[in-house]
Parts: C-alpha cells; sequence; structure tokens
C-alpha cells in the first residue's frame, strides 16, 4: 500500500494509522496469542533487549523499530492498537490493562511529592491513598495553595468529571502547575477527541479509560497515557515493562476492532446526550422528581459567562455523553433505573448501550440521590421518552 496521505480526519486514521505495522495480508487484524517470539536467526541482527531500549533513549530506533521479544514488553495487536490512538489523540500512545493502571503509571514515572487533585473517579483516589500510605505522597484539594507545589508534582485534573460531567478550564491549571514547574495530568475520559483537546490548552500528559469510548462496547478493559515527548514514551514503555500492565492481546484486538467505528459512535453519543440534557432543561418544571441536572452544556446556561466562556473553547461540539440528575430522594434514586425500558442499571459508561446507575452503588462518596447516565447509541428520541415515563410515574 502507499503510504497516508497527511491530515486525515479521525474517520479514516482509525481504519488505516496501523496499516503500516500489519505482519499478514488479513484486511482484518488478527488475534495474536503467543507470549513469545523467535530471535532473528542471523546472528548479526541479535540485540539484547538493553540494547534496544539504549537505542530508543538515543534516539537512534523508533518505537516501531522494535522486535516483539516477549508479549509483557510488546506484542503485535497492542503495538497496533498504540498506533490508531496515537493518531487519533494526537501524541504517543502507551497502552495499559485498565484506567486505573495507566493512572499508577503516572504517578509512578512522575513520582510527586504533592499532588493536587479534586473530585472524579474514586480509584485514582484510592491509588493516590495507597501511595501516601507507603510514599508519604501528600494528597491536595483541586485548589489548595499553589506555593504547596513543587518541582516535579502534579495537579491531576479530570474534565468533564466523574459523575456529573461538569467541565474544569485546563488553562487555569496549565498556568498554575507550569508556573510551580509541575505538570497537569488530564483525565480526559468523558470528553475523548474530538470533543476535546487537552494537549492544545497545556497538558503535559493525558489519560483515558479506554474501556469506556475507544471500547465502546461494554467488553474490554484497557487504560492509555499519552505524551507528546517521545522520550516520556520510551521511559512510560520500559516502566511498563517491570510493572506488568501492558494491555493483553484479546483485549488490545477488542480495543482495535473497537477503534475503527469510534468516531461514528462518539459523535452520535454526543450529540444525543446534549440533545436529552437540553430537552429536560428545558422542561424541568414538567417533571417534580427531577431537582437538578449536572453537565458542562448545563453549566453555560447557569453559571456566569464569563466564568465559563472556556467551555465553548476547550468543549467546542458540546459536552460529551455522560451527565448526572439528582432526584427528590434516596428511595426514589434506588428504584427510578428499574422504571426504564432502554437504559441498564450498570456501572460504567461508555458502551453502545445506555446505562443508569445509582452512583452509591460504586462510590460511596457520591451523594445518595444521584444518578449517573451514560448515553449510548439508541434514537435520541425513544430515550427522552424512556427517561420521561420514568419520571412521570412519581408524579
Amino acid at each position: 500500500m502507499s503510504p497516508l496521505p497527511e491530515n486525515l480526519s479521525i474517520a479514516s486514521l482509525q481504519v488505516h494509522a496501523d496499516d503500516d505495522l500489519a505482519v499478514t495480508s488479513d484486511v482484518a487484524a488478527p488475534l495474536h496469542v503467543s507470549t513469545t517470539f523467535r530471535y532473528p536467526s542471523n546472528p548479526a541482527d541479535l540485540q539484547t533487549a538493553g540494547d534496544l531500549f539504549s537505542a530508543l533513549d538515543a534516539g537512534e530506533l523508533s518505537h516501531n523499530d522494535i522486535p516483539h521479544i516477549y508479549s509483557r514488553y510488546t506484542q503485535p495487536v497492542s503495538s497496533r492498537a498504540e498506533a490508531v490512538l496515537s493518531k487519533i489523540i494526537g501524541g504517543h500512545a502507551v497502552l495499559y490493562s485498565s484506567g486505573l493502571s495507566a493512572f499508577h503509571a503516572a504517578m509512578i514515572y512522575y513520582n510527586p511529592k504533592n499532588v493536587f487533585i479534586g473530585d472524579g473517579y474514586h480509584g485514582c483516589h484510592g491509588i493516590l491513598h495507597i501511595l501516601e500510605r507507603n510514599n508519604g505522597t501528600k494528597i491536595h484539594s483541586l485548589d489548595a495553595d499553589p506555593e504547596i507545589l513543587q518541582p516535579g508534582d502534579v495537579i491531576h485534573l479530570e474534565t468533564p468529571v466523574n459523575p456529573t460531567g461538569l467541565a474544569f478550564d485546563i488553562t487555569h491549571y496549565a498556568k498554575i502547575a507550569h508556573d510551580r514547574k509541575a505538570f497537569l495530568v488530564i483525565d480526559a475520559t468523558f470528553a475523548p477527541p474530538p470533543l476535546q483537546d487537552p494537549f492544545k490548552w497545556g497538558a503535559d500528559l493525558v489519560m483515558h479509560s479506554a474501556t469506556k469510548y475507544f471500547g465502546g462496547h461494554s467488553d474490554l478493559l484497557a487504560g492509555v497515557l499519552v505524551t507528546k515527548d517521545p522520550k516520556v514514551e520510551t521511559t512510560l514503555k520500559a516502566d511498563r515493562n517491570y510493572i506488568g500492565t501492558i494491555t493483553a492481546s484479546l483485549e488490545s484486538w477488542l480495543l482495535l476492532r473497537s477503534l475503527r467505528t469510534y468516531s461514528y459512535r462518539i459523535k452520535i453519543q454526543a450529540e444525543s446526550a446534549n440533545a436529552i440534557v437540553k430537552y429536560f432543561y428545558e422542561n424541568r418544571a414538567k417533571f417534580p422528581v427531577l431537582k437538578k441536572i449536572y453537565h458542562s452544556s448545563v453549566q453555560v446556561l447557569d453559571e456566569d459567562q464569563e466564568k465559563v466562556a472556556f467551555i465553548k473553547e476547550q468543549l467546542p461540539l458540546g459536552g460529551g455523553p455522560v451527565f448526572s440528575i439528582e432526584v427528590a430522594d434516596e428511595e426514589i434514586a434506588k428504584t427510578l433505573p428499574s422504571k426504564t425500558s432502554l437504559f441498564h442499571h450498570a456501572t460504567s459508561l461508555g458502551g453502545v448501550e445506555s446505562l443508569i446507575e445509582w452512583r452509591a452503588m460504586s462510590d460511596p462518596t457520591i451523594q445518595r440521590t444521584l444518578l449517573r447516565i451514560s448515553v449510548g447509541v439508541e434514537d435520541t428520541q425513544d430515550l427522552i421518552n424512556d427517561l420521561s415515563q420514568a419520571f412521570n410515574q412519581y408524579n
């Protein structure tokens, strides 16, 4: 095949960004299950793993030039998924076995003494508490005194944030971090590309739980870190060799399959979520059970326009496909999911199936009247009708 043209869209890259890594003539990428790979038969071609990684560090080789040796280091399917994610997200992607293992890898890489972190996924807080217990890492609120930050420390910002879907200004926190020679890590799981580009606004490292929208079918676990710096990529992959958190072959294959249709799914899900939020926000007086709606699109309507101007810049296509609602009391929060027909009552998000979760089931830190809703690819009006009839059962 000819080399790929420049400036391809995500829709084309998700199908072809890994073409040059194909080792067979299969149009659909095959699943490789081997854990070990034969060395070259010519002694002159033999290089130790140490020599290969030294050449990487020196810039004499690219990651695509490294032969597969053992599947804890690299394997053909994960390398192809990394190639596609690199092009889609706009950097050098490193795959991990879950979103949390990606976050843990970021903390291992930066080894910060202080971490600023806001609300968001409770699993990241759990990892930081382990680091606090074992290493003395100090955990601070997102808006703690910037003077606390030392060179090499980390601000970890999730935006839009779990579970509400509310957005935070990346440039604001980038300035705080960089003024103190600290680093900004953005968890962009709730607004993957093309919804948001954290690098454009000052992120040093971007994280995604690839389980969610990149996976998109509720059938795999994976995480990804993305950096603009190839030397950081090399170190992350070298660290991953020893912490043992590469994505396994089957999960990598499922992820690669999912990425082929990614841009179409995320567009449908985001547009649908924004339309559903808009409908219930504008008609909330009709549904007394509905006490509050959380989403970045609601921020734009409810908050001071000067304070939320960043949302229109950083999320130009609207908010992500997840929003949350508060209902009148805990009993309603527990029972309302079972009143719907098209929403599975389950945790997680990002799949083609719409989900609704009484969030207290999986996150004990969340108020017990909150329901998180992840919008799938079903018809938008059908989803509005289903939620409406569920709400109306409490009138």
